[in-house]
């Protein structure tokens, strides 16, 4: 397994989990901000890694019936803003896309526009078991974080900035495994 492989999968792994998710935007404040409790965090997001949508379809026969197709959507992960009081999901969600090996500019943006394309229509998530509880209907608003890493190629960061969408530098440590605390720094904001 190549050493950008193994980073990836790394950073999978680690944002999977809440806390390195709310870790993740603390570099990113805008979004940051948008956690419903800061005082608790773990409570207020819902962390999906590789997320699956039911996008509804309309049938067409007038009636508002419509039927669900399940899709892979084409991000590492799906934050999920919920309230900790109430239980419920509210209409924010941030996608992270994390450069993957051998990935150029045109098909990492072009993961983002396609989660756009699909999540512009109604849908709902398929949830872990632990959140089937909780409402969980499409968003009002939808916001893109991308994660890159130091030995991205600087066109991906020019093309970045370039169409104003926010992203972290990820380095890495000398042994090859990523640090959430180390050297992590937003390049652009939205």
């Amino acid at each position: 397994m190549t050493t950008q492989k193994i980073h990836y999968e790394e950073l999978l792994a680690t944002y999977s989990q809440a806390l390195a998710a709310i870790a993740l935007l603390k570099h990113y404040r805008t979004y940051l901000e948008m956690l419903p409790s800061m005082r608790r965090p773990e409570e207020s997001v819902i962390t999906i890694p590789l997320p699956i949508a039911r996008i509804r379809h309309p049938t067409g026969s007038g009636n508002g019936m419509a039927s669900a197709e399940s899709t892979l959507l084409p991000c590492e992960l799906a934050i999920l803003m919920c309230d900790p009081e109430w239980k419920i999901k509210t209409g924010k969600e941030i996608f992270i896309f994390i450069h993957r090996p051998d990935e150029d500019f045109s098909e990492f943006l072009g993961r983002w526009r396609h989660t756009q394309v699909l999540l512009g229509k109604d849908y709902e998530w398929v949830l872990p078991p632990r959140y089937q509880h909780i409402l969980n209907e499409g968003a009002d608003k939808i916001y893109p974080l991308f994660v890159v890493l130091e030995e991205t190629p600087e066109r991906i960061l020019r093309g970045l900035k370039g169409a104003h969408l926010p992203f972290v530098v990820h380095a890495s440590v000398a042994d090859n495994q990523p640090s959430l605390e180390q050297d992590v720094s937003v390049e652009t904001k939205e």
